[in-house]
């Protein structure tokens, strides 16, 4: 899974880091370890790039979710997902 911040080019470096790794579902303890960093100044880095808005968009590669199987004879159709 890749994830994408649209807006980060507002957000300074360490932002970027706090949001990319809040986003990717970790805690504010696990982030503070991981940058060297207490976690209120993880909760502040956070809370500042969310006033300063970006959006996350995540990217799958593929089908990972099995919603566009297509039957071999018919490339362009889709077919009922498998029950």
């Amino acid at each position: 899974m890749q994830i994408e911040i649209r807006g980060a080019e507002r957000l300074s470096f360490r932002e970027r880091q706090v949001v990319s790794l809040r986003e990717m579902g970790h805690n504010n303890a696990e982030v503070g370890v991981r940058l060297g960093l207490s976690p209120a100044t993880v909760a502040t880095l956070y809370n500042r790039a969310r006033n300063k808005g970006y959006q996350v968009v995540i990217v799958l590669g593929g089908d990972p979710l099995n919603l566009f199987e297509t039957d071999e004879t018919d490339e362009g159709d889709l077919k009922e997902p498998k029950q």
